[in-house]
């Protein structure tokens, strides 16, 4: 039996008598008959309410009721039936995505769980109203609506038509956002369901409700709201695919409606211009936050540098920077930075991380080993360098074609075999880029169905592999019929060939070795020898393998047709793009449907991810986080700033100077890292900058940078093919940097962006400290202390000492050994004998200590006559000392502050100078005191993060 609320004519004769008396009351105008199908739709009260009365007799929905029940009540959860091996030979889908298979696990036949005869009988309704006979405990009473539903389902029937599963339009949240004032305040949610067939109801009872942060909001599982402490997040609320976030938001301190009142205006102390400032003011006024100032330049000088493009500023840049005056300066740095060549590589080697660039996965698929992952990150980089649009670039990946047009293979292979052998910036040139699609973890649909996702959706949608993504709206079927899109093609390996180049490719093999019939590891070294060699070589190519109708099939068919015999239908295999209910024909390459679909104003993610992900290099955290699990119940931090630049990258045709520009000109990219009370907690708005470790690559060149000489730091800021930053090192897992490893330089086994750690650990500070690396670069005879040191006239670092050097240091000792004992000696003669041969022996050491007392502290005659043993060893005279004889040198204060600009990008402040003075002043040598200043400025906090 049909409750009143599941037939749409009561439904709405309901809703007409109601706004009638209404009207009525209102003394308005009588409502016309013809009109009532334009009513809004009465909602239905809660199943709750309607089984809580003593008399309901409808029939309960499976899909609408039974099944939401059972996920509220735990059934279908992991720790439950849910599990993948079920529980008590008893089985339910994940949060119950598989109404068919639910439902014939539920009527199997001899298990009891549903018994429509003796219904109280069913182990459905016995077992979890009995708290001794189901392992779960007891869920529901025998009074309870939860069991009065599921008995009544029964009685009637247990049924479920699985060819009519009905279509949640969307899940209505009442309050759409929650503003608390205080501590323990409370909100009642509520949640109505609007389906596609016009019904709308009351489904609170059945929603699964969940906090992303406790500590602020609190939710009960019957949807019932407690503030906590100050701050913002978001509850949860989860109810058939349908899976909605609300905000909450509880501010520092006073009432959020009054901060955000527009009497009083912003709390910020000057209005924003700029459109990102403005959108994260209004969040910031909400919450009662105040940002912090915009940096100092010399904060702003390195940051924007070390962000933009991965490498630290020359010492002798940011000094010109700190000079330089005019409102723009820091506009005009911004666009020197996008258009210097490190842009392009550090960018590059982004791109290559969320794109999955694993020499070690692209091994074999070129006949020439260990270039297939220089040639992706040089195609890369060369569009950086260019600014191609990033949908052009994506396009070049998604749709790639390893033939360019109207190239034939033998001249495809001629190409590849020189660009191979050392024309890797050739294949820049190229127009696409295939070896996506030809990594060995990339060949499988779901492989690539997720590797997709993470990548050019910032989605991860490997939960519905297996069962409904829990946190949003996708299903198994979805996630089935996405991965069927990527089956049809094909690339891998150096023998992967389209069939109408199979015929050249094994003439050219066959060429290459004298007809021998060479496998696996022969025929590669055969191949790779002649590549070497310069002869042309054959390679592997992508194509699809499309599942239509070829012309002669088709041909049939018609003749078919016409002389009126029966044709069988057609089964060409479909995929489905996400959220698209369409299916699309494999009858033909799907790639240029995915990329259309990439590009559409609508998409939800494409252009939201590329932003969120160049934002979080800039902040230390996206506005959504993690930046490639963009799902239902992780929303952005600011949905408006997201949507914001979303929509004008598309606008400005997916430029993304344009995005770096708007970024970093912003102020809440300039703020300060000193916080105020009201933002000193503050993670996710932007009020002020997050100190972070930087990347691997960034620190591994920083300290190249700040140890090197002055000349190997120009040469390697002029060619940054050498650094880091631009794939120079790169990850495989046999073969990685030490330094790079404890820095957490992206593996790219996964296209994940948790396959790179930007988390501080003790290692790292350990390898800063201790490593023999550290070391050697310091005192490297092409570092920066061996300049000073010759520019000072003092010896060189030790271990980077020349012959010269070496021997002077052996002859000087023996001339200390020969006055020490001369002296000595005249200390044993009689009196009257010293007296005598006094003066000539004082003038002898005189001459001889002429020689020393350039370089070394030298006690005088008379201290050594009293005690030759003071003097046991050679002494270096101090800094100041030394500098003090030769202005022409460099002082000590412009050493000292020479080392700061070049390791932390400002000068010292006084007593910063002071401490470095006394320490070199202080030191066995001058040597050993810039050794050491170097390092203590390389292992501050403030060289190893942003600030």
């Amino acid at each position: 039996m049909k409750s009143i609320w599941h037939c749409p004519r009561r439904r709405r004769l309901i809703g007409a008598m109601v706004l009638i008396g209404l009207s009525t009351t209102a003394h308005a105008d009588p409502v016309r008959s013809d009109s009532a199908e334009k009513l809004p739709p009465v909602v239905a009260p809660s199943i709750e309410s309607r089984f809580s009365q003593p008399n309901a007799r409808e029939t309960p929905d499976f899909q609408k009721h039974v099944i939401p029940l059972l996920g509220k009540l735990g059934c279908n959860g992991r720790a439950c039936h849910g599990s993948f091996q079920g529980r008590g030979d008893f089985q339910l889908s994940l949060f119950g995505y598989d109404f068919k298979a639910d439902h014939d696990a539920l009527m199997a036949e001899q298990t009891g769980r549903i018994d429509t005869d003796e219904v109280d009988e069913s182990l459905v309704l016995a077992k979890p109203s009995d708290a001794d006979m189901h392992e779960g405990g007891k869920r529901f009473d025998k009074q309870g609506w939860q069991y009065k539903v599921l008995r009544q389902w029964i009685a009637d029937g247990a049924h479920f038509d699985s060819s009519s599963v009905q279509e949640l339009e969307r899940l209505q949240i009442v309050p759409a956002e929650i503003h608390f004032a205080s501590t323990d305040q409370s909100v009642r949610l509520r949640a109505i369901a609007h389906w596609a067939d016009g019904s709308v109801e009351d489904v609170t009872p059945l929603c699964r409700f969940g906090s992303n942060d406790d500590s602020i909001a609190a939710v009960s599982e019957h949807g019932l709201v407690r503030s906590g402490e100050s701050g913002d997040t978001h509850v949860v609320i989860s109810y058939d695919n349908a899976v909605v976030p609300v905000p909450v938001i509880r501010p520092i301190s006073g009432d959020a409606d009054s901060l955000s009142s527009p009497s009083l205006g912003s709390i910020a102390e000057a209005p924003p211009t700029k459109p990102i400032d403005r959108l994260i003011q209004q969040k910031l006024d909400k919450l009662g936050i105040t940002p912090s100032a915009v940096c100092t330049d010399e904060a702003f000088v390195r940051r924007a540098s070390l962000d933009i493009t991965g490498v630290l500023p020359s010492a002798e840049r940011v000094a010109d920077f700190l000079q330089e005056t005019g409102s723009d300066k820091r506009a005009r740095y911004i666009d020197e930075l996008l258009d210097s060549p490190a842009y392009g590589a550090w960018w590059a080697t982004r791109m290559s991380d969320w794109t999955g660039n694993n020499a070690e996965q692209l091994n074999n698929v070129l006949p020439v080993r260990n270039v297939s992952n220089k040639l992706w990150f040089k195609w890369l980089q060369k569009r950086f360098d260019d600014n191609v649009p990033y949908d052009e670039i994506v396009a070049g990946i998604v749709t790639a074609n390893s033939r360019e047009d109207g190239e034939s293979y033998l001249d495809y292979c001629r190409e590849m075999t020189e660009i191979c052998n050392g024309n890797l910036d050739r294949y820049a040139d190229r127009e696409s880029m295939p070896l996506y699609w030809s990594r060995r973890n990339f060949q499988q649909p779901e492989e690539r169905a997720i590797g997709f996702a993470y990548a050019f959706l910032g989605v991860r949608i490997e939960c519905a592999q297996c069962h409904k993504h829990p946190f949003d709206q996708w299903s198994k079927q979805d996630f089935d019929d996405f991965a069927k899109l990527f089956a049809p093609i094909r690339a891998g390996n150096a023998n992967v060939v389209s069939p109408e180049s199979k015929q050249e490719h094994s003439e050219l093999t066959e060429q290459l070795t004298g007809g021998k019939k060479l496998r696996g590891g022969d025929l590669r070294r055969a191949i790779q020898k002649a590549a070497q060699k310069g002869d042309v070589v054959p390679f592997g190519e992508l194509f699809v393998n499309t599942r239509g109708l070829t012309d002669r099939q088709k041909q049939q068919r018609a003749i078919a047709k016409r002389k009126g015999r029966k044709v069988p239908p057609v089964r060409i295999p479909t995929g489905k793009i996400l959220g698209d209910g369409d299916a699309l024909e494999l009858s033909e390459d799907p790639r240029p449907a995915l990329m259309r679909w990439l590009r559409d104003e609508q998409n939800p993610y494409f252009a939201k991810a590329i932003v969120n992900r160049i934002w979080s290099n800039y902040f230390g955290i996206g506005i959504v986080d993690p930046t490639d699990d963009m799902n239902l119940a992780n929303p952005p931090s600011n949905a408006a700033l997201l949507d914001h630049l979303a929509a004008e990258l598309i606008e400005h045709k997916f430029d993304l100077k344009w995005l770096h520009r708007e970024i970093t000109n912003s102020d809440a990219y300039q703020r300060s890292a000193d916080t105020n009370p009201s933002n000193v907690n503050d993670r996710s708005n932007f009020s002020h900058h997050l100190p972070r470790r930087l990347p691997a690559e960034v620190v591994f060149d920083m300290v190249m940078l700040a140890t090197g000489s002055t000349e190997q730091a120009d040469q390697l800021r002029s060619d940054v093919d050498q650094m880091a930053i631009a794939d120079g090192k790169a990850r495989t897992r046999n073969n990685s940097d030490f330094a790079l490893q404890v820095f957490g330089q992206s593996i790219r086994e996964t296209n994940c962006d948790c396959d790179r750690s930007d988390s501080p650990s003790l290692l790292q500070a350990i390898y800063l400290r201790n490593d023999a690396d550290m070391y050697k670069r310091i005192a490297d005879k092409n570092g920066w202390v061996n300049e000073i040191c010759q520019q000072m006239g003092i010896e060189s670092p030790q271990g980077v000492q020349s012959s010269a050097q070496t021997v002077r240091q052996r002859q000087d000792e023996k001339v200390r050994q020969a006055i020490v004992k001369r002296v000595s000696q005249l200390r044993k003669l009689p009196k009257a004998r010293q007296e005598k041969v006094l003066p000539s022996a004082e003038k002898q050491y005189t001459r001889m200590a002429e020689r020393l007392g350039q370089t070394y502290d030298l006690p005088s005659f008379e201290a050594l006559m009293q005690d030759p043993s003071i003097w046991d060893k050679l002494e270096t005279q101090n800094a100041s000392k030394l500098l003090a004889t030769d202005a022409s040198k460099p002082s000590l204060d412009e050493v000292i502050r020479q080392a700061y600009l070049r390791t932390l990008s400002r000068y010292p402040d006084d007593e910063e100078a002071k401490i470095a003075a006394e320490y070199i002043e202080t030191s066995p040598s001058p040597t050993k005191g810039l050794e050491g200043l170097l390092w203590a400025l390389v292992n501050t906090k403030e060289f190893i993060i942003s600030h």
